[in-house]
């Protein structure tokens, strides 16, 4: 089990000192920065390379949901500097459509670095999100700005940098990224932002933010014009970052709740790599509350949605069932010896 962390943490150098945000200043100034660069190529920018850079962008996040980060990323850098760098130094046919590309340019550089954090390779995806709200900043787009920031607390909390990480999630709900942005989107940044201040002790407040949060998605409406960036943020994403947000706040019986609404109201086929991650968590709960059993059972669901994933959080959960199971590690109880086997096994494949 030492073996397999050590691998999984092989390309998980980060630096959190590159974390320091600008001034408002810097973010005043960026949009007239981009507009007064000159261009570097001759290529002339239209409606239709900002809709392609869309088109790709869209393809690359609905397949990172369904099978990881770890697979497809080389694609998604090539297609970054082949084209889209080419695109952001162009000839804009208008200031409108040069705010479109930066902002779509943004988005799949997010997307980059998204599938770089689920690959476990986490100063690149810390460099990606860096240069996607640089990207943000001249688009002018605030709510993309919060998208960002969001996104990078999410990853500081996981990486255990919870000052680091209050301090991006405060920010991505600041001033007009939070008020620009639509219901859904709202929703999304307030419960990582809960979750944020729950890793750092501060339990009012991350209730508060969990409440919040809740009354946003619930304001949500179908019909609204949401940014295609948070397609995906449904009931069950809400319910599995609330379960992360009890938990850190000891209530495992909260949390325990939530992982289970998660698990039944989401689209198992379409987010698997989130439904494998969301049962592996949900079974390490049930095991602290003392029912391996039940947590074998749940494991075993998250084994089989594993199947055609390739996921640095997907194998940190397998590598976390067997060190869970290790105590039980010969003892001839079978049904931990065979959850300790596939995970074994699982790990194997993605090597």
């Amino acid at each position: 089990m030492d073996l397999e962390r050590r691998r999984l943490l092989a390309g998980a150098a980060y630096s959190v000192g590159g974390l320091v945000l600008p001034g408002q200043q810097w973010w005043d100034e960026a949009p007239q920065r981009a507009k007064s660069r000159p261009a570097a190529t001759s290529r002339r920018v239209g409606a239709a390379e900002v809709s392609a850079v869309r088109e790709m962008t869209e393809f690359f996040s609905r397949r990172d949901q369904r099978h990881g980060g770890m697979d497809g990323r080389t694609a998604l850098y090539q297609y970054l500097v082949d084209d889209v760098a080419r695109y952001i130094g162009g000839v804009f046919a208008s200031d409108d459509t040069r705010r479109a590309l930066l902002a779509a340019a943004s988005e799949a550089v997010y997307v980059a670095g998204w599938m770089s954090f689920d690959a476990s390779h986490h100063e690149a995806a810390r460099r990606y999100f860096t240069l996607a709200l640089k990207l943000a900043a001249e688009a002018d787009d605030a709510p993309l700005a919060g998208h960002i920031l969001r996104a990078m607390a999410h990853q500081a909390t996981d990486l255990g940098h919870p000052g680091t990480a209050v301090e991006l999630a405060t920010a991505s709900v600041e001033r007009k990224r939070y008020t620009l942005a639509t219901p859904r989107e709202r929703a999304l940044l307030g419960v990582v932002q809960a979750r944020s201040l729950a890793v750092d002790g501060q339990k009012r407040a991350a209730i508060a933010a969990l409440l919040r949060a809740e009354d946003d998605l619930a304001a949500a409406d179908l019909g609204d014009e949401d940014p295609s960036r948070v397609w995906f943020f449904q009931r069950a994403s809400l319910a599995h970052e609330t379960a992360r947000t009890l938990w850190a706040l000891g209530d495992l019986d909260g949390a325990l709740r939530e992982f289970n609404n998660s698990v039944l109201t989401r689209k198992a086929d379409a987010f698997s790599r989130t439904h494998a991650v969301t049962l592996g968590y949900m079974g390490t709960v049930q095991a602290r509350k003392g029912n391996v059993e039940a947590a074998c059972h749940t494991w075993a669901q998250a084994l089989d949605a594993m199947e055609g994933v390739q996921s640095g959080r997907a194998r940190e959960a397998a590598v976390n069932m067997r060190r869970v199971l290790s105590p039980f590690r010969n003892r001839g109880i079978s049904l931990a010896a065979e959850i300790d086997e596939r995970a074994k096994a699982v790990l194997e494949r993605v090597a």
